[in-house]
């Protein structure tokens, strides 16, 4: 569903992307690990145009969708939830789903809203609600179910559990988990590795803008490098 080749992104003079490549395959959970400030973030946001890779390409079923606007790519079935939530603070839980829901045919509203709120029953509850009176894991799910919102294909996902929890931690895993039983693709990005690489089909390491390492989850769960490196003895 998504191949990503060669991809390069410059902030200014500093060199972030460095060639990554990447797929995706229909149906799949991808996890990408690496530390802080290895580029994890910013190869999710030059997927989406913003910033705009230098060189390489991104292809989402087969359509090059490189040079394209950010605001076009909804509508080519990109959806991304982003690093510290950003939704709407001032407009309730519905009108952040509202919004995610622009780019899609409004006659699926009705069903979508229906779909989210079984998925985040909290969310039903806090539908008259400001989005900056909720919660962190709130502000989680409703970043998640605002995404969704747009009918994907792929879900883009940046640190979903930051901040959280362990038992919100645990609820957003299982529901990435059930969407992408549903048939939901989802790349995702996660600090912590542990439950990222348990959740997903593969993944990829990514250390100062390169893919150093790639393999199933349970294959790179089992890599002592991988362990020593992000797992802290596995956990």
């Amino acid at each position: 569903m998504l191949k990503v080749s060669g991809l390069h992104t410059y902030y200014g003079a500093v060199h972030a992307l460095k060639g990554v490549d990447i797929e995706v395959g229909k149906g799949e959970i991808v996890a990408l690990i690496g530390a802080n400030g290895a580029g994890k973030s910013t190869l999710l946001m030059s997927l989406c145009g913003n910033p705009r890779p230098r060189h390489g390409s991104v292809y989402l079923s087969g359509e090059d969708i490189t040079g394209i606007a950010t605001h076009m790519l909804v509508r080519r079935g990109l959806a991304h939830a982003p690093e510290g939530r950003r939704i709407f603070a001032r407009m309730t839980v519905l009108e952040n789903l509202r919004m995610g829901a622009v780019a899609s045919d409004p006659a699926h509203f009705d069903s979508d809203l229906e779909r989210v709120f079984t998925l985040f029953p909290r969310l039903k509850e806090r539908r008259e609600q400001r989005g900056g009176t909720l919660s962190g894991g709130e502000q989680q799910m409703l970043a998640i179910g605002r995404a969704l919102m747009s009918r994907p294909q792929l879900l883009l996902l940046d640190e979903p559990s930051l901040g959280l929890a362990p038992l919100v931690v645990k609820q957003i895993f299982s529901i990435i988990e059930e969407v992408n039983r549903e048939g939901m693709t989802v790349l995702l990005v996660e600090q912590n590795a542990y439950h990222a690489l348990k959740l997903a089909h593969r993944g990829y390491v990514l250390v100062n803008g390169r893919i150093t390492m790639s393999g199933s989850g349970a294959d790179l769960l089992a890599n002592e490098q991988i362990r020593a490196a992000y797992l802290e003895g596995g956990h």
